[in-house]
C-alpha cells in the first residue's frame, strides 16, 4: 500500500513551521513505514518547490504561487495536477487531507481522497460561537463533498463536523491521534521542579490563556512559591485586533500584580520535549480543539494534566484518576486541582503513572497506526 498526504506543514528542517496537525503526520507517517506501507508526503505552500527523502518517507514541497486573480481556485488547481502527476508515477493508492481552509476543494484526484478532521475554520467558528467568513464555509463544505469517508481524532471532534457540514451517507471513523511511546519516556519522574505549572500551546484566546491570570492568582493565594511557565507562539487576537495576544495576557496577569509567571516564546519541538519532564503540574484551560497532541504528550511523560472538560477532552483521560477535567472558566476550581496536585507529591506520581497507562492504552501508535491501514484498505483499489 501506498499512502500519500497533502498538508501545509510538517516537523521538518526544510519546512518552515509546524503544529499538532504537522505533528500528528509526522508520528503517523513513521509508524506508517515501520509497518511496510509506503509514504509520500505533500506540503503546500512553501517557498520553494523541492523533492527530498528521510526517514524513508519521500517529501514534495510545493512551492506557493502568486496569480492576478482567483488564486483560491489556480492554486488549488496546480496543486492538484502536480499530486496526481506523481500519485501515476508512483502509484499512489490513496490521498489523505486536512480539513482546515478546505483545501481539496475544486480538487480531483486519481486515487480516493480520505479527510481528517484535524479542526476546520468552521468547527473552531462554532466552538468559540463568532463570524466566520461564507467563503470560508463554502471551500470547506465543498471539500467534505469530494471526500470518500473521514477521519475523526476524537468521536465528539466527528460528530460536531458532520452536523456543520451535513454529511450523510458516508463512513466517518474515529481513530485517535498517536504517539511513539519510546520518544516519550521519563526515566525520573519523581523529579521536577516543584510548583512549575507549565502551559505548552499558541498564545491564542481560544487556548484559554486570558483564564491564566486569574487562576495563577488563585493558586498563589495558598501557593506563593508556584510559578506559571509558558511555552508557545505568540498570535494575533481576532477580538481585539491586537497584533500580539500575549501582550494582552500580560496586562492582566500585571493588574493582578502577578510576577511569577515566565513566557519563553516558540522554541524548538524538541526543546519542549527536554522541557515537558521539569514541570510539576501541566494545564491546558482550552476551549477549542480537536484532540490536543501536548496534552497526550504530557501525560504520557508521567506528567498529571489539569485540561477542559469540554467536549473532546473528555476522551483523553478519566477524571480524578488520569488527569483532572475542569472548566477554564471556573478559575477557583481549576486552581484548587492545580494545588492538590502541587501540595501532594504522592498524588501528582499516582495520576502521573494513571496518565501514562492511559496514553499507553489508547494512544500508541502502533497501534493507531494499524487502525489506519485497516481503514484505508477499504478504499484502495487492487
Amino acid at each position: 500500500m501506498h499512502i500519500a498526504f497533502l498538508t501545509p506543514e510538517y516537523p521538518h528542517a526544510n519546512i518552515a513551521n509546524s503544529g499538532g496537525l504537522g505533528t500528528s503526520i509526522k508520528n503517523l507517517a513513521s509508524a506508517l513505514i515501520a509497518a511496510g506501507v509506503e509514504v509520500t508526503v505533500f506540503v503546500y505552500a512553501q517557498k520553494k518547490t523541492m523533492v527530498f527523502e528521510d526517514n524513508g518517507i519521500q517529501f514534495h514541497l510545493i512551492e506557493d504561487r502568486n496569480y492576478k486573480a482567483f488564486k483560491w481556485c489556480l492554486y488549488r488547481k496546480y496543486i492538484q495536477n502536480y499530486c496526481n502527476s506523481i500519485i501515476k508515477k508512483q502509484n499512489i493508492d490513496l490521498i489523505e487531507a486536512p480539513d482546515w481552509t478546505g483545501i481539496t476543494a475544486f480538487m480531483k484526484f486519481k486515487v480516493p481522497l480520505i479527510i481528517r478532521f484535524h479542526g476546520s475554520d468552521t468547527y473552531f467558528c462554532h466552538i468559540e460561537k463568532r463570524a466566520q467568513k461564507r467563503k470560508n464555509f463554502w471551500f470547506e463544505k465543498l471539500a467534505t463533498r469530494g471526500a470518500q469517508a473521514f477521519i475523526a481524532p476524537t468521536a465528539y471532534a466527528g460528530s460536531l463536523s458532520a452536523t456543520l457540514f451535513n454529511i450523510q451517507n458516508k463512513i466517518i471513523k474515529t481513530i485517535h491521534y498517536g504517539l511513539e511511546l519510546s520518544q516519550f519516556e521519563n526515566e525520573n519522574p519523581l523529579t521536577f521542579d516543584h510548583g512549575m505549572i507549565l502551559y505548552i500551546g499558541t498564545i491564542i484566546r481560544k487556548k484559554g490563556v486570558f483564564e491564566l491570570p486569574a487562576i495563577l492568582q488563585k493558586v498563589t493565594e495558598q501557593n506563593p512559591a508556584a510559578k506559571l511557565v509558558l511555552i508557545g507562539m505568540d498570535s494575533g487576537d481576532i477580538s481585539t485586533n491586537s497584533p500580539s495576544t500575549w501582550k494582552l495576557v500580560e496586562q492582566e496577569f500585571k493588574k493582578l500584580e502577578l510576577s511569577n509567571y515566565t513566557y519563553l516564546g516558540q522554541i524548538t519541538y524538541d526543546c519542549v520535549r527536554k522541557f515537558l519532564p521539569q514541570a510539576n503540574v501541566c494545564i491546558f484551560p482550552s476551549f477549542a480543539e480537536t484532540l490536543g497532541m501536548v496534552t497526550i504528550e504530557s501525560m504520557s511523560l508521567q506528567k498529571p494534566v489539569v485540561n477542559t472538560n469540554l467536549g473532546w477532552a473528555q476522551e483523553l483521560m478519566v477524571d480524578g484518576q488520569s488527569g483532572y477535567l475542569v472548566d477554564p472558566k471556573n478559575h477557583t476550581l481549576f486552581a484548587q486541582r492545580i494545588l492538590t496536585i502541587l501540595n501532594d507529591d504522592d498524588f501528582a506520581a499516582q495520576m502521573g503513572r494513571k496518565a501514562n497507562e492511559y496514553v499507553n492504552e489508547n494512544f500508541d501508535i502502533k497501534k493507531i497506526a494499524q487502525q489506519n491501514i485497516q481503514f484505508y484498505n477499504q478504499f484502495v483499489k487492487r
